[in-house]
């Protein structure tokens, strides 16, 4: 009798075993968000796009929710980040900018971010590719520990580029030092003045493969002249054109080694931010360019990746997440054919503005979710934001959110609820719009109502209240603000209510 009962304990305890692997999955599934640059609402098929074709980041939607009002916080790269990472709006921080190349991390040390809450609930955490959220302090020597970093706010693992692609230094970083340098090959960053004898775009563009229409005219490397000044460092200069394969094999690297237990990672690719050089496979893809080529190679690298967490049986139990920085630019620095070559294709999707603007395309992006087996696949109009990853993973995962702006709308994120935050201040530096249901509305701003000749996007800015209602008015052409006086007011008194 007593090896029976001996034999039925030991089931049970199996069984119950098994239960609390189960339950561990279910709230500690892998959580990936992959992160394009300057790619705008119209720039995929999913979302409208018929002269552009994006069939992998394709999967993700059709494979989940996609989101018709999803948004970035801020409509450029640096405060965008900022705010995913971190759960704070980036209007909280005056730092939180476009930053240059050599600017300290952005970071306050000791607060939570999105990998410090992961991190907290047994996750391991990676970032792979664009960083531009400064490094190290204020005299960083790149020559020595690359600190603090990614590493000092919650993240395990980096391989990232030390700022953007157009900026110097043109090297990547892993944990705390920059790839492929040597002892013998130093190098040197400056955004005052050019090192002796090191040539620039400016004043050697028969040395440059791609030329720049505006700025970009300082250190050249690979053919390309950049922003800021750069000496030395040969050994560990990334090359543009593997850039992208670069990152998808450090991602792929990445999820293999971490397969049996939770992970993070934030696959941040570069695409299709200038300057524009994809691989030589991609050359000529989309037939707009290289802005069409590097979004065709970008989506190629997804597939890539979504097919590698199949082949590790992973994808049940991986929440994917696609989105944006912040909206569209065509001609952003380089002479790439942006202009000339885009055809009938809209990067903008029907939205007005683009990168840089006050006006819905600069903050409403493609935005989706992927949770293969628990999401129902379908489309959703809740009001989401990228802010919101922390309090709302923090709930799956059974953390504390501490972060001051990010909300619980997890519900909204696995579809089970059509609502998601009731409003949103977009924009940085006191520059900002709320968007709140339907409605938008955009204080009065100083300042030029178009961004450059080059650039040629509207700002929004005005010397009066604007009031949209994007579900009549998706273009943003008709000012209700003397229409709507009550919802005006309304608007204004929620927008100081959500700034404190």
């Amino acid at each position: 009798m007593s090896i029976i009962f001996l034999i039925v304990f030991v089931s049970c305890k199996d069984d119950s075993k098994k239960d609390s692997e189960i339950n561990k999955k279910k709230n500690h599934p892998n959580i990936v968000i992959i992160y394009a640059d300057d790619l705008g609402f119209g720039d995929v098929s999913s979302y409208g796009s018929t002269e552009l074709l994006t069939p992998n980041i394709d999967r993700i939607a059709n494979e989940g929710i996609r989101f018709t009002n999803g948004y970035a916080t801020s409509p450029t790269c640096t405060p965008s980040r900022y705010s995913l990472l971190s759960g704070t709006y980036p209007f909280r921080t005056k730092r939180a900018k476009v930053l240059p190349g050599n600017a300290p991390l952005l970071f306050e040390l000791g607060k939570q971010t999105l990998p410090s809450m992961l991190q907290e609930a047994g996750y391991q955490t990676g970032v792979v590719g664009k960083w531009h959220l400064g490094l190290g302090d204020a005299k960083m020597n790149w020559n020595k520990k690359v600190a603090p970093g990614p590493l000092e706010i919650g993240f395990d693992y980096a391989y990232i580029m030390a700022s953007t692609n157009d900026r110097v230094p043109s090297v990547y970083v892993e944990n705390h030092k920059v790839v492929g340098l040597t002892d013998k090959d130093s190098i040197y960053v400056s955004y005052q003045k050019n090192f002796e004898g090191e040539p620039t775009g400016r004043e050697n563009p028969e040395l440059l493969k791609v030329h720049p229409s505006h700025g970009h005219d300082m250190s050249i490397h690979n053919g390309i002249s950049r922003i800021g000044y750069m000496k030395g460092g040969k050994s560990a200069l990334f090359i543009d054109e593997n850039m992208g394969d670069d990152f998808l094999k450090e991602s792929i690297k990445y999820i293999n080694k971490n397969k049996d237990n939770p992970f993070f990672l934030f696959y941040a690719l570069h695409q299709p931010h200038v300057p524009r050089v994809p691989h030589p496979r991609f050359v000529g893809s989309s037939g707009q360019g290289p802005r069409g080529d590097v979004i065709v190679e970008a989506d190629w690298a997804i597939g890539q990746f979504l097919d590698e967490l199949d082949k590790l049986g992973l994808s049940e139990n991986t929440i994917v997440v696609f989105s944006s920085d912040n909206g569209p630019v065509l001609d952003d620095g380089y002479k790439d054919d942006a202009v000339v070559k885009i055809g009938k294709h809209t990067p903008r999707g029907g939205l007005r503005g683009g990168k840089y603007s006050l006006f819905d395309a600069g903050t409403h992006v493609p935005f989706m979710v992927r949770w293969k087996g628990t999401i129902k696949p379908g489309v959703s109009d809740a009001l989401v934001s990228q802010m919101d990853f922390t309090a709302s993973f923090a709930s799956l995962t059974g953390q504390t959110n501490t972060t001051p702006d990010s909300e619980n709308i997890l519900d909204a994120f696995l579809g089970k609820s059509s609502t998601g935050r009731q409003g949103l201040i977009l924009g940085q530096n006191g520059i900002t719009t709320y968007r709140q249901g339907d409605w938008v509305l955009i204080p009065p701003h100083k300042g030029s109502k178009m961004t450059n000749k080059w650039v040629n996007i509207e700002t929004g800015r005005d010397t009066i209240y604007q009031l949209y209602n994007l579900k009549e008015d998706r273009a943003q052409q008709h000012n209700l603000a003397l229409s709507y006086p009550d919802k005006l007011e309304a608007l204004k008194l929620a927008l100081e209510q959500e700034k404190k």
